[in-house]
């Protein structure tokens, strides 16, 4: 058994003052599913979500982001381990892993995004966009 540690994003380090809340911690076994479930305050119909994680003394890594209303994207290398769903009912943004290992031990945190308008372009061709992440939880693109 290995723990996937999580981590609270806090008011203070978030974008905009935005608050998401993460549960603290979660345990998962080898070759099981792992659920985490973010609760936001702001409209996940109008803004994407994005979720990264980041192993013990390792940099962060981008999975994925979702928007109510549009197809998810994701790390090529990660779209068979992850899926990413969003509710607008529940404000809840949630990750869903298959087939854990203990590699994937790691912090993993969601964090809105600062686009507010709908980034078609980036739909069209994610791979060519950047998306840089800042320690605070904000995400933003670049091309």
């Amino acid at each position: 058994m290995f723990s996937a540690a999580l981590l609270l994003l806090l008011a203070a380090g978030c974008v905009k003052g935005e608050q998401l809340t993460q549960p603290a911690s979660a345990t998962v076994q080898p070759d099981q599913r792992l659920t985490i479930t973010c609760q936001v305050l702001y409209s996940v119909s109008s803004y994407w979500t994005h979720w990264i994680r980041q192993p013990a003394g390792k940099g962060l890594e981008w999975i994925g982001y979702h928007r109510v209303g549009y197809n998810p994207v994701y790390k090529a290398s990660l779209k068979n381990k992850f899926s990413i769903s969003s509710d607008s009912s529940s404000n809840t943004v949630t990750l869903n892993g298959v087939n854990v290992q203990p590699e994937d031990t790691a912090v993993y945190y969601c964090a809105r995004d600062t686009i507010t308008q709908t980034p078609v372009e980036l739909n069209k061709n994610p791979s060519e966009h950047q998306h840089n992440i800042t320690r605070g939880g904000a995400v933003s693109h670049q091309e």
